[in-house]
């Protein structure tokens, strides 16, 4: 068989990748190793109720009006209007530090202004200088590593208030121990910060669906339960896929969302090589009587929260560092609908992935320690949010070891290698890297660098 365009993965960026190339091209084919598309982000179903995975909230929030913005420039270059999703704004999220210290913030960037300003006015003139700075910079530039934490240092002093702008951005998109790679801090900053950040009005299965229906409008093809096991190739260039049951797939082009790593792995037949620490998660999902939106937050989104009294964000030496993670209440986004029958409170913090997949293959222990996690977690957030436990009618964890066995990332790490490429290129004339390991971060971001790839490596030579 022979595919024109190939695109190796049927997550976000996968689905934008096809769906680009698909509205200039024939013979598209987009491979998926599962039964369902969104990679990380995506859904599945328990007691006849739909329960997403991934998504918390969408960065990079921007109003119709700014043409240039990432989401608008995204939904240009897919055919998509907006209208067609329906975009809830976030109404507050929060970083809860210890003391009673803590940041709000908004879609409205003036709302965090403010509250350094008044909070932390020994550091005021130094953050404003660094947004400045940041809003002069060109984050997709290739370079070196430079680490944000050394940057933010001489513009502001106050180690505390470092953390506290840190703890969000490297949540939300650092594949970097205690740190991230300045670029993609200024990536994340304007994403979540300066952007903000929004849901769809329907489910991520509604989302998805959406995209799947570009697809196919603009003639493109998805095969589900279609791994990939090889990538052949000869002078420099790729020639084909091999599929796990031994279909081979001629290819012109190929783009592979999978991970760098990843793609090295099934280009070279080798194991993957991982030097530095992956940084993986686990999130507990609780769902809740929806009455319980009256003794929850009614204003928080997000609440980023840290509890010791130095932020530490790196691997674990236990199965989860519970000292600090993400709170999200996905029913507070304006517009939302308040009178449903059920809610959920999300958390999600850093674990060990090598100390869950060694205990993975006993399932009583495996399920016996998720259970005693999601206790740990629930009853941290009861401290930041109030009680809630007490009205759990169903309760389920992802752990690394879950997330590298749906996604098929080194060591369940969702951000994915520390080292991106850029530019995409590979060293293959014809075979390019799309996704998280680009170093486009977020569900826009990641949707993006498919869009970029493709513009950029493909369509401008055809």
């Amino acid at each position: 068989m022979h595919a024109r365009f190939l695109v190796i993965g049927a997550g976000l960026s996968g689905l934008a990748a096809a769906i680009r190339l698909a509205r200039f091209n024939d013979d598209v084919l987009l491979l998926e190793k599962h039964s369902r598309v969104g990679g990380l982000n995506s859904y599945y179903y328990r007691n006849n109720h739909l329960f997403e995975t991934g998504l918390h909230a969408i960065t990079n929030f921007a109003p119709k009006s700014l043409k240039k913005a990432p989401l608008n420039r995204l939904l240009r270059q897919l055919k998509i209007r907006r209208e067609e999703i329906g975009l809830l704004q976030q109404i507050k999220s929060e970083v809860h530090f210890p003391s009673g210290q803590s940041l709000i913030f908004s879609n409205d960037f003036d709302l965090l202004r403010s509250q350094i300003d008044s909070k932390f006015h020994l550091s005021s003139d130094g953050f404003s200088r660094l947004v400045n700075f940041i809003d002069g910079c060109d984050p997709f530039l290739p370079g070196p590593y430079v680490s944000a934490r050394q940057v933010l240092k001489r513009y502001i002093s106050d180690q505390n208030l470092i953390d506290m702008i840190l703890c969000p951005l490297l949540f939300y998109g650092s594949s970097w121990e205690d740190d991230i790679d300045f670029s993609q801090f200024v990536i994340m900053f304007r994403s979540i910060f300066q952007e903000g950040m929004f849901r769809p009005q329907g489910s991520i299965k509604e989302f998805l669906d959406l995209l799947l229906e570009k697809l196919e409008l603009f003639g493109g093809t998805v095969r589900m339960h279609a791994p990939v096991r090889r990538i052949t190739h000869k002078n420099r260039k790729v020639h084909s896929v091999i599929l796990d049951n031994g279909e081979e797939i001629t290819c012109d082009f190929l783009v592979s969302t999978i991970g760098s790593e990843e793609t090295a792995v099934i280009v070279g037949g080798r194991s993957a090589e991982t030097k530095l620490n992956r940084l993986g998660f686990i999130e507990n999902i609780y769902q809740l009587p929806g009455s319980m939106c009256n003794r929850l937050p009614d204003d928080r989104t997000c609440i980023f929260y840290n509890t010791g009294n130095r932020f530490s964000f790196r691997k674990p030496d236990e199965s989860v560092d519970l000292s600090s993670g993400v709170i999200c209440l996905p029913f507070n986004f304006e517009g939302s609908e308040k009178s449903r029958d059920f809610i959920e409170v999300r958390t999600t913090h850093l674990a060990n992935f090598d100390i869950w997949h060694s205990v993975s293959p006993d399932r009583s222990t495996y399920e016996r320690l998720k259970k005693e996690i999601a206790v740990r977690s629930s009853g941290i957030a009861e401290q930041v949010i109030g009680t809630f436990t007490d009205q759990i009618t169903f309760q389920d964890t992802f752990t690394p070891v879950t997330i590298q066995r749906y996604t098929g990332k080194i060591e369940g790490a969702i951000y994915g290698s520390p080292n991106k490429i850029k530019d995409g290129r590979t060293e293959y004339d014809n075979l390019f890297i799309a996704g998280t390991d680009q170093g486009f971060l977020g569900i826009v971001g990641s949707m993006l660098s498919g869009v970029t790839i493709v513009n950029q490596h493909i369509l401008s030579r055809l």
